[in-house]
């Protein structure tokens, strides 16, 4: 059954990070899901989403993506509160880079800078299980090859 990818911001103003990620997501013909969620301003709805993607991991494979801003107070809450795969996403302002990169032990997430590549790793982690998904990435990195050695080629005349 084909995976989802669940893209938690903690504030509407981090649409555009979102966005991003979802595009690479839909790339792949990967479903992409947006939702805003606050662990400093709706922690216990960040805990019912939580709870509601596991429930629904059940039938299908899920990743998590948290965008965050100010501080990763975000993905810290989310790595700590499921088995789901996370994967952490700051913002291009790059406030607090350092509380995306230094979690206490067994708050384990990935942490992506760039929102396409985070929808890309998203993506990879899907497709562990999925063959019909691990063909699209190889198809995906024969084309980005092509393109380096196709510039290659312009410039050496």
């Amino acid at each position: 059954m084909a995976g989802k990818v669940v893209v938690l911001m903690g504030s509407a103003s981090d649409e555009e990070v979102g966005d991003r990620v979802r595009e690479t997501v839909g790339t792949f013909g990967v479903e992409c899901e947006l939702r805003v969620a606050s662990a400093h301003r709706t922690p216990k709805k960040v805990l019912e989403l939580i709870e509601e993607y596991e429930k629904e991991a059940q039938e299908r494979p899920i990743v998590l993506v948290a965008v965050v801003g100010l501080s990763n107070a975000l993905s810290g809450m989310v790595a700590a509160n499921t088995f789901l795969p996370v994967v952490t996403c700051p913002t291009d302002k790059g406030e607090d880079l350092y509380s995306s990169l230094r979690m206490p032990s067994g708050v384990a997430h990935a942490t992506v800078l760039k929102a396409e590549n985070a929808g890309l790793h998203a993506v990879r982690i899907l497709a562990v299980a999925d063959k019909p998904l691990q063909e699209k990435i190889e198809a995906y990195l024969v084309e980005a090859r092509k393109k380096i050695e196709e510039a290659d080629e312009q410039l050496k005349g």
